[in-house]
């Protein structure tokens, strides 16, 4: 089991939020839970999100190019989400390897740039549910942690999200989520060492209020990375409140 520390419960908009859903992060910024809130907004609100949270909420990016500059139309670079004020990146996300067939090897030098430009960096592994079913859930993220990590931890936060439970309402158990959250600190600690143990490793597939603290209170599960729950104010509050009772 890693070294207590405070929960920490990451919102990902994903593609969703106008200006108006700002007002939401207003309401997260004005709580007080014994854990740490970041948020994820779309590209366009980032910078608006900085100067809202005023430094109560860690605002960063969903996604960033390896390159700090050049001809990517549509891309943004890590050192631009770091311009804009943004603290953090998710890299890896499972919609990301998906949507845009995203390798390793990408994923790894986007963590490279990003912790480059100042930024801490999200690293998302997860099966999905073939893998899982032929009983290759470990062995693949095996693989992706072996292959989309760079040579330290430095700044660094693990996020296990089971392909197979994303958006569509279905959970592991509290004994899947268990068994490879250990899985994820073993391998971390026999590459890493003590830095693997300390190593913070996230929870996200489908955590709601009504499941956080029995999925949350498990063993090597530092806090969550939630999607469509962390949309509104109050349901992320209440899984915050979950993750440190």
């Amino acid at each position: 089991m890693s070294p207590p520390m405070q929960p920490l419960i990451v919102g990902n908009w994903k593609m969703n939020g106008l200006v108006a859903a700002l007002g939401e992060l207003w309401g997260m910024s004005q709580a007080r839970p014994e854990t740490e809130i970041w948020i994820a907004p779309p590209f366009t609100l980032i910078d608006r999100a900085v100067s809202l949270a005023a430094g109560r909420i860690a605002i960063g990016g969903q996604d960033c190019h390896h390159s700090t500059s050049g001809a990517h139309t549509g891309c943004i670079s890590a050192a631009m989400l770091a311009d804009s004020g943004a603290k953090f990146v998710i890299t890896g996300h499972s919609e990301r390897r998906t949507d845009n067939h995203e390798t390793d090897a990408q994923v790894r030098a986007k963590t490279i740039a990003a912790r480059a430009a100042g930024l801490t960096v999200i690293v998302c592994v997860g099966e999905t549910e073939a893998q899982r079913d032929a009983g290759a859930h470990e062995s693949t993220v095996t693989e992706q942690l072996d292959a989309s990590l760079p040579d330290d931890l430095t700044d660094i936060i693990i996020a296990y999200e089971p392909v197979w439970a994303i958006g569509t309402g279905r959970t592991p158990t509290p004994e899947d989520v268990a068994a490879m959250h250990a899985h994820i600190r073993a391998n971390l600690v026999a590459r890493f060492g003590e830095a693997g143990q300390g190593a913070r490793i996230l929870y996200g597939g489908s955590v709601k209020p009504e499941n956080a603290a029995l999925l949350l209170g498990q063993p090597n599960v530092g806090g969550a990375l939630v999607g469509g729950a962390s949309l509104i104010a109050t349901s992320l509050l209440a899984i915050a409140a979950a993750a440190s009772a």
